[in-house]
C-alpha cells in the first residue's frame, strides 16, 4: 500500500492555520485520490506554488531528525509538483 499521501496530509496538518492547506486538505479528503499523481494533476499553481514551500519546510524536518520513510515519502509528492 502506498502511504504517500497519508505523510502529505500529516505534514499539511502542521500547516493548517493558513486557508491555502486547509483547501489542500479538503481537496484531498473529497477526491479520495488514488496516489499521489493523481493528486498532482489536481492542484492548482497557487496550490503547488504553496506545497513547494511546505515540502520543503517539511523535508528539512525529516532529513534533520533522520526520519528515512518520512523524507523518501515526502521527496515522492515534491519530485511530482517541481
Amino acid at each position: 500500500m502506498d502511504y504517500t499521501l497519508d505523510y502529505l496530509r500529516e505534514s499539511l496538518s502542521n500547516h493548517m492555520e493558513s486557508d491555502m492547506c486547509q483547501q489542500i486538505v479538503r481537496k484531498m479528503e473529497a477526491n479520495k485520490y488514488e496516489n499521489e499523481e493523481m493528486f498532482a494533476r489536481d492542484l492548482s499553481e497557487e496550490e503547488m506554488a504553496y506545497l513547494h514551500d511546505v515540502l520543503e519546510s517539511e523535508l528539512n524536518y525529516a532529513r534533520n531528525a533522520r526520519d528515512d520513510v518520512r523524507t523518501k515519502e515526502l521527496t515522492e509528492v515534491f519530485e511530482l509538483l517541481f
